[in-house]
């Protein structure tokens, strides 16, 4: 399943950037979004960064179906290579778990501010129900990027 999502930031681009690359602030995400624990690794490189981001995230909510794939939590591990401060990869896996989703990140001005693009191939290997769950999957990702970016628009005028 193909999954898009734009979100816009009163900010120039290589704010949005710079808060991206802040580990503090995918912290401050993850507490947002209600992740049981997280790890965060973010390693400069070149003009771009790697993070990874290591969460166990509470499946309460899920439907039965889900839980039982996920169980009571599931650790949910987001990648992201950016190569420079507009465009990346993102890979988003959950160990174990006959799911994943790939695709790009990227950021490109728009006015005065910042649009940030995430799409994703969403991808479930569960025969007979492989397309409800996707949905769900891109359902939990779509839930997760509206609390980042409540997160984001706070950070970005100053409430770190």
């Amino acid at each position: 399943m193909r999954y898009s999502r734009e979100l816009a930031y009163d900010a120039a681009p290589e704010e949005v950037f710079a808060m991206l690359a802040d580990p503090a602030y995918r912290k401050k995400v993850g507490a947002a979004q209600g992740v049981v624990s997280i790890e965060v690794d973010l390693t400069p490189s070149g003009a771009g960064f790697t993070l990874v981001s290591d969460q166990v995230q509470d499946t309460a909510g899920l439907p039965a179906i889900a839980k039982k794939i996920a169980g009571d939590t599931t650790r949910a591990v987001v990648r992201e290579e950016w190569a420079d401060p507009t465009s990346g990869t993102i890979e988003i896996t959950a160990p174990g778990k006959p799911t994943k989703a790939t695709g790009t990140v990227r950021l490109a001005p728009s006015g005065s501010g910042t649009t940030y693009v995430q799409e994703l191939d969403v991808v479930v290997k569960v025969p007979l129900i492989a397309g409800k769950l996707e949905r769900l999957m891109a359902d939990n990702i779509d839930a997760g990027l509206t609390a980042e970016h409540t997160v984001g628009v706070a950070w970005l005028k100053g409430e770190r």
